[in-house]
């Protein structure tokens, strides 16, 4: 099979297209001949070699969001058959409950490797079978970006309809919020600096855009935007940068779901969350279990993903320089 490899973290240029013996699945696992990967921030830094959380295996297989088709089971599988069309989830071994270390030390394309090769072996436990509707390249989107999304809303954010959401730019978990935000009724305010992006997340149903270049007291603009009130959920994606702004555009007794760093790492004051009474959360991704719930939702709703745009598996060091230059909207996918 081929594969790519992070032989030399630090750049995009360390990645390999090499030459490997197609892998056996064991007992209770399954071989995916994977069709399409997509790419999370995640990704990118840890090619870089800026991801915080843990260095990469040695010679890693990157990204953990691909989808494909199950060629070949292990025995004692009993979840899935030859011929299932599968995501694979971001941790092997997280199946449902709460986080754990076993867990988080399962997260592929970086602890174990990842999806961007021909073949994979997943763990039984850890795959889910595709809504119906959902192509493999809009498969691939599922496992980080929108899981993740779910789990701020739902599991963190405990939404309902007529809440308001703040979302914060248009990358793949604030797309994917946004439209699990307006599947449940929710009212949606976002962020962003570009006017053409803007239209977009309006025409998605965004019932306002905040240009925060334009406006950097922007979570004064929320709280007018919503009657001094403030947002009911808000997903942060920025850290440093937009946490403390974060803080002022949520209600009293709101919820804030703290998901990335974009903006570096961060010095919290915490006068704000005692004053405003506020439920700060972090995560990471989430479980198979929220995975499903989340797929029965999408089937119901009939949700698309959005995708910005998709490379060819030889064109995979490309798809990462896409991401780089943060022009994308949508998830950025690599059709194998």
């Amino acid at each position: 099979m081929r594969c790519y490899v992070l032989s030399a973290p630090g750049t995009i240029d360390g990645l390999h297209l090499v030459e490997r013996p197609d892998p056996t699945p064991g007992p209770r696992q399954v071989l995916v001949r994977v069709r399409a990967t997509s790419l999370n921030y995640r990704d990118l830094i840890t090619v870089e070699g800026k991801y915080a959380r843990a260095a990469p295996k040695p010679d890693l297989i990157p990204l953990s969001d691909g989808a494909g088709e199950v060629v070949a089971v292990g025995p004692g599988v009993t979840r899935l058959a030859v011929g299932d069309r599968v995501a694979g989830c971001f941790m092997q071994k997280w199946i449902g409950g709460e986080i754990d270390a076993t867990a988080q030390a399962s997260a592929m394309g970086g602890a174990i490797d990842g999806m961007l090769t021909e073949l994979a072996v997943l763990e039984e436990d850890g795959a889910v079978v595709l809504p119906t509707h959902l192509g493999f390249e809009q498969g691939a989107t599922l496992p980080c970006a929108a899981v993740t999304a779910w789990n701020a809303l739902v599991e963190i954010g405990r939404i309902k309809a007529g809440d308001t959401v703040l979302v914060q730019g248009s990358g793949g978990v604030s797309i994917f919020a946004l439209q699990f935000a307006r599947m449940f009724g929710a009212r949606v305010i976002a962020t962003s600096s570009s006017a053409a992006k803007a239209e977009r997340l309006k025409a998605m149903g965004a019932e306002a855009v905040i240009d925060y270049r334009a406006t950097p007291d922007w979570d004064q603009e929320a709280l007018r935007l919503t009657g001094g009130r403030g947002a009911d959920i808000v997903v942060e994606v920025g850290g440093a940068g937009t946490l403390p702004r974060s803080f002022l555009a949520a209600r009293l007794g709101g919820r804030i779901a703290v998901i990335g760093l974009l903006t570096g790492p961060s010095q919290v004051d915490p006068m704000p969350i005692l004053r405003r009474n506020l439920r700060v959360q972090g995560l990471y991704v989430g479980s198979r279990q929220m995975f499903e719930a989340m797929n029965r939702a999408i089937a119901a709703g009939g949700l698309e993903p959005v995708i910005d745009r998709i490379f060819p598996f030889a064109e995979a060091k490309e798809a990462y320089r896409h991401l780089k230059g943060q022009g994308h909207f949508g998830k950025v996918v690599i059709a194998h």
